[in-house]
């Protein structure tokens, strides 16, 4: 569930961590930040003791699922560094699919975010909202081509594919991905 696991990365915890200092198995843990997997009330208890909160304050904030918008996704990229880009910004593609909102695509992406995570943010946000019928956000007009081209798939053997199959919102800003970029199973 994403608030929980909004609050451990608050506080600067993996996963793993959080799982030892609750005393829960790291499955869990991930099952339980997946929303795969409804918490018992004695993990739910563990879990807060361990993020320093109430376990019925934990049980709200894991009721109220808030959806992450594209500007949480870049400020953790931002973090995390520019490699995390495939985990943050194909969770945030997931999210937005199961519930499209032009809310969550507002606000520019993070200010501390690089040229090319800009350019393949715009290019997301675009592609995400033609396929959902809405309109793109005003700031992906700003956002420029980039000056090299970039092959988000990284193997010299994908990039003839990437040419003929890149959606021109991203063709556009010179980056070149595979048809399927944004299909996750």
């Amino acid at each position: 569930m994403l608030p929980l696991r909004l609050l451990r990365e608050a506080r600067g915890f993996s996963q793993r961590r959080l799982a030892r200092r609750a005393g829960i198995a790291y499955k869990t843990l991930q099952l339980l930040e997946s929303g795969r997997h409804g918490p018992r009330w004695s993990t739910l208890e563990k879990l807060a003791k361990a993020l320093d909160l109430k376990a019925l304050d934990l049980a709200q904030a894991m009721e109220r699922p808030r959806q992450e918008t594209l500007r949480d996704a870049t400020a953790r990229i931002a973090r995390d560094g520019e490699r995390s880009w495939t985990a943050h910004l194909l969770e945030f593609t997931d999210d937005f699919r199961r519930r499209p909102s032009a809310g969550l695509v507002a606000d520019a992406p993070d200010p501390r975010s690089g040229p090319r995570i800009m350019a393949l943010a715009a290019s997301i946000v675009e592609r995400l909202c033609a396929l959902a019928g809405i309109p793109a956000p005003w700031w992906c007009a700003g956002v420029p081509p980039l000056a090299d081209p970039w092959f988000t798939a990284g193997a010299e053997s994908l990039k003839v594919s990437a040419l003929v199959e890149s959606p021109a919102q991203f063709r556009q800003r010179n980056i070149f991905v595979l048809g399927n970029f944004l299909s996750r199973a």
